[in-house]
């Protein structure tokens, strides 16, 4: 039976999700495949896997980390806020406490903070959102009509080496963790390539140029190198398959965005649960470091794992990276010449708002899906937009009210209800669930892991 505050809510939520089919000119849509994917919306779970509005509110320029100033009821400068998330039908969504992992550390102080925001965001507006921590939650909140938040840590950064850290961030609401971000943990290997920190040397570096060599493969905290990330690790080291093992046994999924080959490898050969990719695209279609390449996607299928397909355009479209990557090196040292951190903000700003990026298009991304699809199998595919956490985006899809139109790209390729629900969540909520239950068996057979990092001999 359903009370009169569930009704409310789910009378609300039906009536986003109708405004999101009327027009620019207020006319309801005459697109077939957009209205059928929008009623699709209202009865199955759509599960995002990622998105950044906690990094977004951290560096409010108006008033940073002040979850009250950053108002959801209002429409805000980022891809987030609650009149879209409605309008795009979105059921669950996995909120990202990113932290960075370059330099030194110490990490753990901005994971808290991270998971702080992101937990004062929730509780802020109960009516509309509601803390997750399970599969039944995630459904529950269904049926309330409200979106299910879930946390994910983006990085191994902030356990500083420490499983007892990686229980209670667990203890938290922490329901997944990527092993990296762009940068090695002392115990897993990224992907990415070695970014630009100084654009070449700092005033500091230009003191000291002598007649020696200023880097090998890896950048000082005063002049640039030119190598791509090197492995350190070639995977997971024992305490990083310990890590795995620890994740397992909590119930807490494994997330490999960001992870270099070695390590999805590593990590699918001795996890006993599914693993994730929160915000992957596939490599075969855009050849970039940060999309999973296709002999890993074979694997998929035995370990039960689900890619979710983000929609950052550098991404998507390899074309897009040949433009942005020198752009923003070439930008980026300009603004170091600046007089001023103000002048450096303008030259930044006009700069990357002077931008001509080759065009990525909704049909490009699901190009992506269904490559996927097709290598892994239709079970093993989800959704990860990474809204909040990038710039440029396909025309069309470029704010979390816009998932109805990947879809309906999706239906006229003739992609079946049932083919679609998967893709939309169920596919993640069958991951999620064997997580929990591998856990719930883990548990009751082994106690919490003991082991102590040590570092490498030199």
């Amino acid at each position: 039976m359903s009370t009169p505050c569930t009704l409310f809510a789910t009378l609300t939520l039906v009536c986003g999700l109708l405004m999101h089919t009327v027009t620019a000119q207020g006319q309801p849509t005459k697109d077939p495949a957009l209205k059928r994917a929008t009623r699709l919306l209202r009865s199955t779970i759509l599960v995002d896997g990622h998105n950044d509005l906690p990094m977004t509110i951290r560096q409010f320029k108006d008033a940073p980390r002040d979850v009250i100033a950053y108002d959801l009821r209002q429409p805000t400068k980022g891809d987030t806020d609650i009149a879209r998330l409605r309008a795009g039908g979105l059921s669950a969504q996995f909120w990202s406490v990113y932290i960075p992992g370059e330099g030194s550390g110490p990490y753990a102080r901005q994971q808290l903070e991270q998971i702080d925001i992101a937990r004062r965001v929730i509780e802020r507006y109960p009516d509309v959102f509601m803390f997750a921590r399970s599969v039944a939650d995630v459904r529950a909140a269904k049926r309330a009509g409200k979106i299910a938040s879930m946390l994910g840590m983006e990085g191994g950064y902030g356990l500083e080496n420490s499983i007892g850290a990686l229980r209670t961030y667990y203890d938290l609401g922490v329901r997944y963790m990527a092993l990296t971000h762009n940068t090695h943990t002392d115990w897993a290997d990224a992907a990415a390539p070695l970014q630009p920190r100084n654009n070449g040397l700092t005033p500091f570096g230009e003191e000291i140029v002598r007649d020696m060599a200023l880097t090998h493969n890896t950048h000082t905290d005063w002049a640039d190198a030119a190598a791509p990330l090197q492995p350190r690790n070639n995977g997971l080291t024992p305490f990083g398959e310990e890590i795995v093992r620890e994740m397992n046994r909590l119930g807490m999924l494994i997330d490999l965005s960001h992870a270099a080959p070695s390590t999805m490898a590593h990590t699918l050969h001795i996890s006993e649960a599914p693993v994730i990719f929160s915000h992957s695209s596939a490599k075969a279609v855009c050849n970039v470091p940060r999309n999973v390449p296709d002999d890993i996607l074979l694997k998929l299928p035995k370990n039960g794992g689900v890619v979710m397909v983000t929609f950052v355009s550098s991404f998507i479209n390899c074309e897009v990276g040949k433009v942005l990557q020198p752009a923003m090196a070439e930008i980026g040292l300009r603004a170091r010449s600046a007089a001023t951190p103000e002048e450096a903000a303008k030259i930044r700003a006009e700069g990357f708002a002077a931008l001509k990026l080759p065009p990525t298009s909704i049909a490009m991304v699901a190009d992506h899906i269904e490559h996927i699809r097709n290598i892994a199998g239709v079970d093993y595919i989800g959704i990860g937009g990474d809204f909040d956490g990038n710039d440029w985006w396909p025309e069309g899809l470029d704010d979390v009210s816009t998932y109805p139109k990947l879809f309906a790209e999706l239906i006229r390729r003739g992609w079946s209800d049932q083919d679609l629900k998967k893709l939309t969540g169920e596919n993640l909520l069958r991951a999620w669930a064997r997580t929990e239950k591998v856990g719930e068996r883990l548990r009751r057979e082994r106690p919490p892991s003991t082991v102590v990092y040590v570092p490498p001999k030199s």
